[in-house]
């Protein structure tokens, strides 16, 4: 996929505010200070389009950009960040998980995974979420210029073990650098297939993410 234009569109803390879900949308989230905003940029080779930041927690809404005119890159608040207030993170918490429960354009979530890191619990407790939802979710692994490829690979399936406790198949992943431009045409080509047979949703108007 070519990547021709994406723009920001809008920031939300209500779930009756985001676009109408008429455009695929590909929703990016991690633990705070990921990298995330990074890689989105890299991917749409768009230097500041995203607001990286040295602050964790940073990005405390649901962030949309809308790419090649068709299709959006959501940029979810990170989770983890322990300097937020217990009902801060209870607030973000019940967001979050509102808009990918119910949010009927959504076609995958993208699960940033730090390659340096051995399995964390917090990410595995989101992808097993995510398994218990039923929702469609890919790996990425970020950082993966900061080692060894060795030792990214190893992580990478110390992971994948440790999903397989509780799913019968891993789900699918990627290996990315921000710097280097790892990963950039497999995640793109990736999403690029999804949309070449994205319907538009029939929205239902009694829905609670339609209500707010």
């Amino acid at each position: 996929m070519i990547v021709k234009s994406a723009e920001f569109i809008c920031s939300n803390t209500q779930i009756s505010k985001l676009p109408p879900p008429v455009k695929a949308e590909y929703a990016f989230i991690g633990r705070s200070n990921v990298g995330k905003s990074s890689l989105i940029n890299m991917l749409v080779q768009k230097k500041g389009l995203a607001k990286t930041s040295q602050t964790p927690g940073k990005t405390q809404l649901i962030n949309h950009f809308l790419v090649n005119e068709t299709w959006y890159i959501v940029d979810l608040p990170g989770y983890g960040y322990a300097r937020a207030s217990k009902s801060k993170k209870a607030d973000w918490d019940k967001f979050i998980h509102s808009y990918l429960d119910k949010r009927e354009s959504l076609q995958c979530v993208m699960v940033l995974i730090d390659s340096r890191l051995e399995p964390q619990k917090i990410d595995l407790e989101f992808c097993n979420w995510l398994g218990e939802k039923g929702l469609s979710f890919v790996l990425v692994f970020t950082k993966a210029d900061k080692q060894s490829s060795i030792k990214t690979d190893q992580n990478v399936a110390r992971f994948k073990k440790a999903l397989l406790e509780t799913f019968e198949e891993a789900p699918g992943y990627y290996i990315t650098s921000a710097e280097t431009m790892m990963g950039r045409d497999e995640i793109l080509g990736f999403i690029g297939g999804i949309n070449n047979s994205f319907v538009v949703p029939k929205i239902n108007s009694s829905s609670p993410l339609e209500r707010g």
